[in-house]
């Protein structure tokens, strides 16, 4: 008998290139010399990567010779398994694939002894960093109210993304803030290295020293990856730029992929100038525009592509697409942020139930995290289940951040943040009058603070029971990180090694609903141990804590839970739903008001919205509301000049009885809006062939509208009242307003004197 083989890698591999349009075959076939990819959105750029790489392997280039940057690890994951079902596994696993930091912070670990750290060096995110600073800040004397801790370590951040060191941003400091920022980012530099730590910067940065101190390394490095991919090129910072064209001299095989319109992170570092000008940096640059788009509905599409036009810096582009029409962009308008809640709760539970939708369909996208509170409450009112990307993150939950403090000192007792956080976590006696000492003492003799507690017999000042609980600690992190060290199983080490802390014993014994999921956390850490081991050749605990560090939000979603999606349009790229809602379309909220006389900031605004649009596939319905609660007053609200750049044929509008103001640009030939209100009950339209439901919501919240805005208030000027919200205050005065709105001012003994629309702001009269 002839038993015949067939290797279905090789199969796909002579396969593969078919699925590709012309301009993607293009792009995948350049692979000697510099090639710029613009990517519009939805016109398959994660399959142009993953198949260029692929066509590489094909064409006898090394996996390891491969490098492929992203921005979030799920990207580099989907890559890898593509790349696996083209290729095979054993090709895949040997590509480096993954984002900057993870990448560079692997590099950095094989290297890090020129750079004067240990290869068990800890990576600190960004809730340990502003840790950091707040000490910092303590130990100076510094006002946190003054100089909020977050600006300050905004401000450092910003420096390390411009490439500027703690003396040179002194240097260039030209007001008290940016001077006290300089000199907490000097010490805070300092502490970092005593912690044998780094900050997410600092892997750029290191990465940067690293191969400028070191010829031979950078061509090292250089030799061994002769084709470099970057995906999302529009989001690099200068430090990532820096790095790149550093490893990409000489061979200059360097493919960058990106879509200048969806430039949206200037405010974390990212500088557009770096794929605007990629031409200029690679004169011979070959460039490939990919155009077609497979995501949305034409009349989608055509909205993106009329707000996007009205941008001035920006790589010419014209996308396009073979979907159908589809239905019209529907604009929302709502009275106030509650009722637009309402409303998109309820065109949600009507697809549901009459055109059977899963909820993982629908995602709302909000440019500010406050918007959520309405759209939290409306959902939960109509029962529909949702999840919020960017909001909590598993790791960044207290007994987590616990654990992982207790597992980061276990492999770099050098780090006396992480020690300073668990030392008491449970408590051990040593209070602050005792670590006081010990760090004085660690301060003195200019060593870490765990090494302060090995020499508990130095510090005389210390009582006998803490110099105990001090050596005792130092013993018994000593011992298991021993087994470490002899390279024992890091599953059994951490396992035994958290339950002896004591922290599980302790939540088992408060026996409440909120202890037992705290410690239902922590064992989920620990199984997540046991998954990073199961799939590494040589599971490392510096290896699972870097893994952990570097995670971003989009990482922790769970594309595949059956929930209604809320999140930032800045949390939005990359994703792609059925329908989108993009909610609060408002001046000053969507464009923000401080944008306005900037006509850079303006524009990022507006590549914003192009982003949320184009998250869209099927529908695409924006909203605004007339009026919203902010910085606990209620303001009135314009529609959002972005509606004004949509083409009036590609929006369907109502403008309803109740609502006084129409959109700047409404004629006679815009259709009205689709909301319609009659005798307090609200009505649908007519059933159409595609039934879209634009009644607004039939729930309690909803059930009694507020009082008509004419009637005359039995409020009157020196009563006592109460507000929900503000407490007990004096009428001043009631007067009405040309709108026909009886307004009150409060003087509150709270707050202050504050302006207060009546038939929203329901005072009760008590006196």
């Amino acid at each position: 008998m002839n038993i015949i083989i067939v290797n279905h890698a090789d199969e796909t591999m002579s396969d593969f290139l078919q699925e590709l349009n012309p301009s993607q075959l293009k792009a995948v076939r350049h692979t000697e010399g510099p090639l710029l990819i613009i990517a519009g959105a939805g016109s398959g750029k994660t399959r142009v990567l993953t198949y260029r790489i692929a066509y590489l392997l094909r064409e006898g280039v090394a996996p390891h010779q491969i490098l492929a940057l992203t921005f979030t690890n799920k990207a580099a994951g989907e890559m890898k398994e593509r790349i696996a079902h083209v290729t095979g596994e054993r090709a895949a696993s040997q590509v480096w694939a993954g984002t900057f930091h993870s990448i560079f912070a692997r590099l950095l670990r094989y290297e890090a002894e020129h750079l004067d750290y240990t290869s068990s060096y800890s990576i600190y995110d960004a809730e340990d960093s502003l840790s950091v600073v707040k000490n910092i800040m303590n130990s100076m004397g510094y006002s946190q109210q003054q100089f909020p801790p977050q600006a300050v370590r905004g401000r450092i951040s910003s420096a390390k993304n411009q490439m500027i060191g703690p003396r040179e941003y002194a240097a260039q400091a030209s007001n008290l803030a940016e001077r006290q920022t300089a000199e907490i980012y000097i010490r805070y530099e300092e502490r970092l290295r005593a912690n044998n730590a780094m900050d997410f910067d600092d892997i750029l940065l290191n990465m940067i020293r690293l191969l400028q101190r070191y010829p031979e390394i950078l061509q090292k490095y250089r030799e061994r990856f002769r084709y470099i991919m970057v995906d999302e090129y529009q989001d690099t910072n200068r430090a990532q730029y820096t790095a790149i064209r550093m490893l990409a001299g000489g061979h200059n095989n360097i493919a960058v992929v990106g879509d200048d319109a969806q430039s949206i992170y200037k405010w974390r570092g990212a500088d557009i100038r770096n794929i605007l000008d990629f031409q200029k940096d690679y004169p011979n640059a070959e460039t490939v525009k990919l155009e077609r788009n497979y995501r949305s509905t034409k009349a989608i599409l055509a909205a993106a592509d009329s707000v996007i036009k009205r941008n001035k810096r920006q790589l010419d582009k014209t996308l396009w697409t073979e979907n159908s029409d589809g239905e019209p962009v529907r604009v929302i308008q709502a009275w106030d942020d509650r009722q637009e809640a309402a409303q998109i709760a309820e065109i949600i539970r009507c697809e549901i139930s009459e055109n059977f939708r899963n909820m993982r369909d629908f995602a709302v996208l909000y440019r500010t995290n406050a918007q959520s509170q309405a759209l939290e409450d409306a959902l939960r009112r109509a029962s529909l289940r949702y999840t919020i990307v960017g909001g909590m993150s598993f790791y960044k939950r207290k007994e987590i951040k616990d654990v992982l403090s207790y597992l980061r000192l276990l492999v770099n007792q050098s780090d006396s943040e992480s020690l300073l956080r668990i030392i008491n976590e449970p408590s051990r006696g040593l209070g602050s009058v005792s670590l006081g000492y010990l760090q004085d003492f660690a301060t003195r003799e200019n060593i870490p603070l765990f090494e302060a507690f090995m020499r508990v017999a130095d510090v005389p000042a210390l009582m006998p029971r803490a110099r105990k609980s001090a050596a005792d600690f130092a013993a018994f992190i000593r011992r298991f990180a021993e087994r470490v060290q002899r390279g024992e199983s890091i599953v059994e080490i951490a396992v035994e090694y958290i339950e002896a802390t004591g922290m599980p014993n302790v939540l088992r014994e408060e026996r409440t609903d909120e202890a037992e999921d705290r410690l239902r956390n922590i064992e989920r850490v620990l199984s997540n141990i046991g998954e990073y081991a199961a799939h590494e050749d040589n599971p490392t605990l510096e290896g699972f804590l870097q893994q952990i560090s570097l995670a971003a939000d989009i990482d922790d979603t769970d594309a595949s839970a059956n929930a209604v999606t809320l999140m930032t349009l800045h949390s939005a790229k990359g994703l792609e739903f059925p329908t989108v809602f993009v909610a609060g379309l408002e001046q000053g909220l969507f464009p923000l008001a401080r944008t306005e006389n900037d006509p850079d900031e303006k524009e990022e605004e507006r590549r914003l919205f192009y982003v949320g649009i184009t998250r869209a596939c099927k529908q695409l319905f924006l909203s605004y509301a007339e009026r919203r609660f902010r910085f606990g007053e209620l303001a009135f609200n314009e529609p959002s000049c972005f509606l004004d750049e949509i083409p009036s044929d590609t929006l369907e509008w109502k403008r309803g009885d109740s609502l006084r103001r129409t959109p700047k640009s409404a004629d006679a030939s815009r259709p009205a809006p689709f909301i319609t209100r009659h005798n307090s009950q609200f009505t649908k339209p007519a059933r159409t062939e595609k039934p879209f439901y634009d009644d607004i919501p039939r729930n309690e919240s909803y059930s009694q509208l507020p009082p008509p805005a004419n009637s005359r208030p039995n409020i009157r000027a020196g009563q006592r009242v109460r507000h929900a919200q503000f407490g007990i205050g004096t009428v001043n005065s009631v007067v009405e307003r040309t709108s026909g709105e009886w307004q009150a001012v409060v003087q509150f003994q709270n707050v202050g004197r504050k302006q207060l629309l009546l038939r929203y702001a329901k005072l009760e009269i008590i006196g």
